[in-house]
């Protein structure tokens, strides 16, 4: 699993001679692997800036209401945004946990007074920028 969390992209016969097995049974433990559910899929990693996310800001959110129906309709709104990479309701405080890709700061300004301010159920946002990455995934 090693080798493919590394490139996804290796042939069989590749990944194969990389954990010392032949080909074939290296295929079937893939396949064993794909069916158990150990492996979920495979994707490409791409470069935020050159599609125009070059600023990511992790967001805090918590929430003063407290009915399902305000929950739900909360958690949908935030999940369909394009700008929300990452969507997550934590245990304590905060109740929720966005990263969030932007162009830019006006980008991320745009965001966050057009689209989060504002939303039923939202009693605090709180912003933090990367100073610097130093490890990811």
């Amino acid at each position: 699993m090693f080798h493919l969390s590394q490139d996804g992209r290796l042939t069989n016969v590749e990944l194969a001679k990389r954990v010392g097995l032949t080909p074939p049974p290296c295929l079937r433990r893939l396949k064993r692997l794909e069916e158990a559910g150990v492996i979920t899929g495979y994707r490409a990693v791409i470069n935020p800036e050159a599609v125009g996310r070059g600023l990511e800001v992790m967001v805090d959110v918590e929430v003063y209401a407290n009915d399902l129906k305000t929950i739900e309709t909360l958690e949908e709104t935030l999940a369909s945004y394009e700008e929300v990479i990452e969507f997550r309701r934590m245990f304590g405080r905060p109740d929720y946990f966005l990263r969030v890709a932007v162009a830019d700061h006006a980008a991320y300004n745009a965001f966050l007074t057009a689209k989060l301010t504002g939303l039923p159920g939202i009693l605090r946002v709180e912003s933090h920028l990367t100073m610097k990455k130093i490890k990811t995934d």
